[in-house]
């Protein structure tokens, strides 16, 4: 990404803030370039012509420009707000996310635009701005009739205040349906909002490359409200997704392996990287021949529904035996006291690898960490099985996360194991490797 500098970079200045110096040949004021603007008619472009440049979280390493192309991208956007999120034109829809993200791009501005909702855009966090009932009450004063945010969120809502009082001040009658994407939702979480919000919450799974949901519970294709805990949904029109082993073979149902995509994509799917057609091409095409490779794993249960547990590269080899960090993490979620948890390997003599978890907990929790993480190695034992290894757990004040609210585990990984990490642009606040940092060395 950083090869990729700007020419030009165009800067708002806020009323009432400070001025932002601008640097000479490259930073134009948004003021002074509307004052001289000129109108322009709208210009026909092929299909495939690019739309723009989104770059990834980089939660796997430097983040990755994609190209996104312009006429099947509108049709998909268009037919995705009906289709899957069940919203009739003129409805209020607000996806609680950034523009500078591909959730921004594709459902705040394109999709409901070209749909012809009302779409919220909103800039402050869950909590802190002013506090935990802040989307409560965007909910409540604009009529939203459904909400797409991230686990991170209502994660971050729960923490703050678990039994939602805030919330509860809030008339939310219009407000239909909770979809939740960008990173795994545990099921404890997953059940907080339906008690919460009481409406259907649903999982869905797609990324920056597709730009799009590619599994759903497609609503306006009559699809169930109440899935099984734990799944993305089932496939999306237009998507052939396969699970496959390391030796490009189906695995049987259950099982997991690695989520790949059957050629070809459907419309609004990227079209290359950002000047890199070669990485284009190596990095998504050249493993698994025929398919797209989305590097995540997970499996397909009986009925269809898709299941994502994690990066391919977040799967821990303990001894031999590939185990989900997501699955991990699900486990330690579960337990009352823990509100965010990210689970990495760390290097070991012996297995290899075993993995290791960062907690975050609730507050107002008064509990010795020796007695929770006894409980919280129980839980895990109990869901996963003692295969899994899991004896250690570290107790943080925040765990670094990207601003879509991804789990950067590559340079975690690193982190944990004493080796140089690099901190991407992507990340929301830097700050928080060396908190991790100081933790784990307070612990040696």
């Amino acid at each position: 990404m950083i090869s990729h500098q700007p020419e030009r970079v165009l800067i708002y200045s806020r009323p009432n803030m400070g001025a932002v110096p601008l640097k000479p040949g490259r930073d134009l004021d948004w003021n002074e370039e509307v004052a001289k603007a000129k109108p322009c008619d709208a210009v026909p472009v092929h299909s495939d012509h690019p739309l723009y440049i989104l770059y990834t979280s980089g939660t796997t390493g430097t983040p990755k420009g994609v190209v996104r192309p312009t006429g099947g991208y509108a049709v998909m956007l268009n037919w995705t707000m009906s289709a899957v999120y069940g919203l009739k034109p003129k409805e209020v829809w607000w996806a609680a996310s950034d523009l500078g993200w591909v959730v921004g791009h594709s459902y705040i501005c394109y999709g409901p635009l070209l749909h012809g909702n009302t779409t919220v855009l909103y800039e402050g966090k869950p909590v802190g701005t002013p506090d935990a009932g802040a989307f409560f009450r965007v909910l409540s004063e604009y009529g939203v009739v459904a909400l797409f945010t991230a686990p991170t969120a209502i994660r971050a809502i729960r923490q703050q205040d678990p039994e939602a009082v805030l919330g509860k001040r809030y008339n939310l009658t219009r407000f239909r349906t909770l979809f939740v994407a960008g990173e795994r939702c545990d099921v404890d979480t997953l059940e907080w909002c339906k008690q919460i919000f009481k409406v259907p919450v649903l999982d869905h799974w797609w990324q920056t490359e597709t730009g799009s949901p590619i599994t759903a519970s497609c609503v306006g294709l009559g699809n169930s409200l109440t899935p099984p805990p734990g799944q993305t949904g089932k496939l999306v029109p237009g998507y052939n997704v396969v699970i496959l082993d390391d030796f490009k073979q189906p695995v049987k149902v259950k099982t997991l392996g690695n989520i790949v995509v059957k050629l070809p994509l459907p419309p609004g799917a990227f079209l290359s990287l950002w000047k890199n057609e070669e990485l284009y091409k190596e990095l998504y095409f050249q493993k698994f021949p025929g398919y797209y490779d989305t590097m995540d794993a997970g499996y397909m249960d009986e009925e269809g529904y898709l299941y994502v547990m994690s990066r391919v590269d977040d799967v821990i080899n303990v001894a031999g035996h590939r185990i989900s960090a997501g699955a991990i993490e699900e486990a330690v979620l579960s337990h009352m006291a823990v509100a965010d948890c990210a689970v990495v390997g760390q290097e070991d003599r012996l297995k290899g690898h075993v993995p290791i978890a960062l907690c975050v907990l609730r507050n107002g929790i008064d509990i010795k960490e020796e007695q929770l993480l006894e409980e919280i190695v129980a839980r895990v034992r109990e869901d996963i099985g003692p295969v899994a290894a899991f004896r250690k757990a570290v107790f943080v004040k925040q765990i670094p996360k990207t601003r879509s609210g991804k789990i950067p585990r590559s340079a975690l990984a690193s982190l944990v194991n004493g080796k140089p990490y690099k901190i991407t642009p992507t990340i929301e606040d830097p700050a928080a490797f060396k908190h991790v940092e100081e933790v784990l060395k307070e612990l040696k």
